[in-house]
């Protein structure tokens, strides 16, 4: 009954709000309606005195002189005391007028720090280290937060004004409650949400097990990466401030630090996500091939694997004894393990270029080692001297370059006169250095970008 007697008395509101409506609108019209009449009799009125009345032509030109000295005195009233501010002094969000003010204001130069601070686990915290930040004109392009048992680390990627030097930005922080403040500079690269970026590097790993420990750099940054055969079965998973530690499939054990930055829980936890999708997925290489169409002969370089071991041993067995030394830098009887490190894509790319017939003329090795890439090529003796290493180390450079390594360098002799000219054919700035007999060229191909081919064809 309480609901049947609510819904009548709204319907019955209803009703008289209705015709309240419509007797406003009535209203409304007729009071529209008497003021048209008014406007055409006092137009009528004017119009008989101007035509009729002795004074109406110097009542119309004193009404229009009257009219243009109004509209001249609020135009100088208008400019000598603006109703607004100026473009460039608007308030922050509105907008400028087209032509003027700030839209046309040259932009102050920026800079992108990634900086990371530890703050006590407590209400606003954190605010107070974000008001820190507004106060120096920085803006937060994104934050992620680290969790730890006694207090929360956590790291921004800041645009900042360029002349904001780095100690009066820590300053700040630690003024605000921040400590254990560490800060370096970003790139554009790292603008990228985390979720993101590791699903994008997760994919990457999920494609190619080569790309492992380059996901891992990208991950962490400047962090030193070292694997270490037959040790992983010895040693446990573990974080260890600067120091982590990942047993991976095989046995083998990689060994990631970060001297400048502790690592934390968070990123030990995405560190073994990725290293479980590896071993869950286990050796995959990527199926490509390219046709190298400019030797006489049909050869397709492809991206080597495991079971290419006795097409490998079997080119090794035809080349000469000069190839391989200068390969291996010294006796060859261990070619067989070194294969099986090499072919393994855990260690890097290996590209291998075979004819028409299956037979394995060339190997090349892209080797991930710290902040760049190790390139060593072997040429069988008879496809020597007609442009397949250059194709090679062209090719590595590029695969080097999608990875997101600036950096490759070769190992050898300074008689090895062949591998210094085909460094050189990149194009690329060189630096060479010399110690005990051993020459390192490193190729810094950031330069060279636009010179490198694609390394596949686009699919």
């Amino acid at each position: 009954m309480d609901t049947m007697a609510y819904t009548q008395h709204r319907v019955t509101d209803d009703k008289q709000q209705r015709r309240r409506s419509r007797g406003h609108r009535w209203r409304k019209e007729t009071v529209e309606l008497a003021a048209v009449f008014a406007a055409v009799a006092a137009a009528d009125l004017v119009a008989n005195v101007v035509v009729h009345g002795h004074d109406g032509p110097v009542l119309l030109v004193a009404s229009a002189a009257a009219l243009l000295a109004t509209a001249l005195f609020r135009g100088w009233l208008a400019h000598r005391h603006p109703t607004g501010p100026p473009g460039a002094a608007a308030p922050p969000g509105a907008d400028a007028p087209p032509g003027g003010g700030a839209m046309n204001a040259p932009e102050e130069p920026t800079a992108l720090w990634r900086l990371r601070t530890s703050v006590s686990d407590a209400p606003g915290s954190l605010a107070r280290v974000c008001t820190a930040l507004a106060g120096l004109q920085v803006n937060i392009v994104s934050m992620q937060a680290h969790p730890l048992p006694d207090c929360t680390v956590d790291e921004f990627i800041l645009r900042t004004p360029a002349a904001l030097p780095r100690t009066e930005l820590a300053a700040a922080v630690a003024a605000a409650g921040g400590w254990d403040i560490w800060t370096d500079r970003a790139d554009a690269h790292e603008l990228v949400d985390v979720p993101r970026q590791v699903l994008a590097l997760a994919t990457r790993t999920a494609l190619d097990a080569a790309e492992l420990p380059v996901a891992l750099r990208q991950l962490f940054g400047r962090a030193t990466i070292r694997q270490y055969p037959g040790r992983g079965d010895d040693t446990p998973a573990g974080l260890a401030g600067h120091l982590m530690r990942l047993p991976l499939p095989g046995g083998d054990l990689l060994e990631l630090s970060r001297p400048h930055l502790p690592f934390t829980p968070t990123e030990f936890a995405r560190a073994r996500a990725l290293v479980e999708l590896d071993t869950v997925l286990g050796p995959r290489v990527p199926a490509v091939a390219a046709r190298i169409s400019h030797l006489d002969d049909e050869l397709t370089v492809r991206r080597a694997t495991p079971g290419d071991k006795p097409a490998a041993l079997a080119m090794h067995a035809r080349c000469s004894a000069e190839s391989l030394r200068r390969r291996y830098h010294g006796p060859v009887k261990d070619a067989d393990r070194y294969l099986d490190h090499l072919l393994d894509p855990r260690h890097g790319q290996t590209l291998a270029v075979e004819t028409a017939h299956g037979r394995l003329v060339a190997l090349a090795h892209l080797m991930w080692d710290d902040e760049g890439a190790e390139i060593a090529l072997l040429v069988e003796d008879a496809w020597q001297r007609r442009g397949l290493g250059v194709d090679l180390v062209r090719r590595m450079a590029a695969l080097a370059l999608e990875a997101g390594v600036r950096t490759v360098y070769a190992v050898t002799t300074s008689a090895n006169t062949g591998l210094i000219s085909t460094m050189r054919r990149l194009r690329a700035p060189l630096d060479y250095q010399v110690e005990d007999g051993t020459l390192v060229i490193t190729a810094h191909l950031a330069e060279a970008a636009e010179k490198l081919p694609a390394p596949w064809p686009a699919r």
